[in-house]
């Protein structure tokens, strides 16, 4: 039989395309078997996963134990030492579990007396090098507000005390549970040989409590290096709205306002010369009572229309949100609020501006009496920003305004307005797969959709690290709605510091999915 030509058609037997045919059929049948099987161990790596934070749960107690009972309260420069040993331990803490680990110096702080103070390093770790896998770097702080027992907490603010399942203690939820929570998320895939589904980079900061001095330029100056390679970054420094867990996708940001009004060499007697003089107490309440009407509307010409209008989408996500007025009322002990529906409430905590007036430096404040004319008050107030405000025209307008009402009273006391901070406001697209993955990981670990909330406060090292890296950012909190921030007897349940920790666990590996699908 002489072989084919070159060109030709060759046809086979029957019984060979047959064979052929099912042995692809049978080839196919295995692929989808592995398949199968690869997905079966993925979710049997989760299941492991959160098991082992189960069984590490008085360890992981421990670890927040030792953490706050650190005083490292950052506006009290008397805790500087405190403060630096917290950086350290928790620099110490990534090196054991095998993370390249840096202390950042950032500078030295300026005091008002001019002496120069150095500020606590930053500490950057990184977990895992692969090019081919996404790189996520986790935000958090360390440092804590000022705290006293005799303030009115019910325990020792500095002794994490377990009671009913909370964990109360200064910084338990804000900020070192969390970042807690991200570490031992890392070391619970190192806990049982798992590779980790993508690169985690740490930056821990010192500073955040009191504006995060020094850390938008080493932002800056590692731009390039550090977060050169950084595809998302993801902030747990804020809490769910409700308990319900959430993703916050906004906050607002803030300009801080001294007004200043001085009148005499010194302060005088009232009985003496009371009657006699303009006096700049009373000028600066006439003017600060232009800045807001009691029902809310902020009186400052400009302000009100830069606001970005609400859509009908945004009342319809506010409207699904799980929150109830009574509790909220209640939880901060007052017997009316400002707006009686959830929607306009919770729009006026977010996504609209608002005017608080703080307090007034000079004037007399201690218990007793004493009658005196203060002869120089400076009130701080605030101004919450929102899209589209500019904190640049922000300060223009109130300074403008402020010395057009007090030209008004004729007074020949003297009017400064200085704006001390002008922090923006920080947006983020829901849509964005950062948020997609969040979603997918709350409903694995917590079998629920996440609400989609937004923040009144401010964080604004998310808007420096949108502006300065050009990364895509997510907030994914695992504090309580109710743990008490800032305030008296602050707390972190054990529920969310555990479950917490499973979330990271969860984000991790759906972030890891994000390449390949956009």
């Amino acid at each position: 039989m002489s072989p084919p030509q070159l060109g030709a058609t060759v046809q086979l037997p029957e019984e060979t395309v047959t064979h052929t045919s099912r042995r692809e059929k049978m080839n196919l049948a295995v692929v989808l078997s592995i398949l199968l099987v690869i997905s079966a161990v993925q979710a049997f790596q989760y299941s492991e996963l959160a098991r082992y934070v189960d069984n590490h749960q008085e360890e992981y107690v421990e670890a927040l134990r030792d953490w706050v009972s650190v005083e490292s309260d950052s506006s009290n420069v008397l805790k500087r030492a405190e403060l630096h040993r917290m950086m350290e331990m928790t620099a110490e803490k990534l090196r054991l579990m095998g993370g390249t680990v840096e202390l950042v110096d950032i500078g030295e702080q300026e005091l008002p007396d001019g002496r120069t103070l150095a500020l606590p390093k930053v500490v950057t770790g990184q977990f895992g090098t692969d090019p081919s896998k996404v790189t996520v770097c986790v935000y958090g702080h360390v440092d804590v507000q000022p705290a006293k027992l005799e303030d009115g907490w019910a325990t020792d603010p500095y002794n994490l005390t377990d009671i009913n399942g909370n964990l109360y203690g200064r910084g338990a939820s804000d900020n070192k549970a969390p970042v807690l929570a991200w570490i031992h998320a890392v070391g619970a895939y190192q806990g049982l040989s798992m590779e980790l589904p993508v690169n985690v980079k740490f930056v821990i900061e010192g500073m955040e409590e009191t504006g995060s001095n020094g850390l938008d330029g080493m932002i800056l100056a590692q731009r390039d290096t550090f977060f050169s390679d950084v595809d998302y970054i993801i902030i747990s420094d804020c809490g769910w709205r409700s308990t319900r867990p959430a993703l916050t996708y906004g906050t607002r940001g803030n300009c801080y306002f001294f007004a200043e009004v001085e009148g005499p060499r010194q302060d005088l007697h009232s009985g003496v010369y009371g009657g006699t003089v303009i006096e700049p107490m009373t000028d600066l309440i006439g003017i600060l009572d232009t800045l807001i009407n009691p029902s809310g509307k902020i009186l400052i010409p400009g302000i009100r229309e830069a606001v970005a209008p609400l859509s009908d989408e945004e009342w319809r996500m506010y409207q699904d949100i799980e929150f109830d007025l009574e509790n909220y009322k209640n939880k901060i002990g007052i017997g009316q609020l400002m707006y009686t529906n959830k929607v306009d409430l919770l729009a006026h905590m977010w996504r609209y501006p608002t005017v608080s007036i703080h307090g007034i430096e000079g004037a007399f404040s201690d218990p007793g009496t004493k009658t005196v004319i203060p002869a120089k008050v400076t009130a701080k107030f605030s101004i919450r920003q929102v899209p589209n405000m500019d904190p640049a025209m922000v300060k223009k307008q109130v300074t403008d305004y402020l010395h057009s009402v007090f030209a008004k009273r004729k007074s020949p006391n003297k009017l400064k307005v200085t704006m001390v901070i002008g922090a923006k406001p920080w947006l983020a697209d829901t849509q964005h797969p950062l948020y997609e993955a969040g979603k997918a990981a709350v409903k694995r670990v917590f079998d629920l959709d996440p609400d989609l909330i937004r923040e009144g406060g401010t964080i604004p090292i998310a808007r420096t690290f949108q502006d300065v890296t050009g990364k895509s950012i997510i907030m994914m909190p695992i504090g309580g709605f109710d743990d008490g921030l800032h305030s008296q007897n602050e707390k972190m349940s054990r529920y969310n510091y555990f479950e917490g920790t499973k979330l990271f666990i969860a984000y991790l590996n759906e972030v890891s999915k994000i390449k390949t699908s956009v």
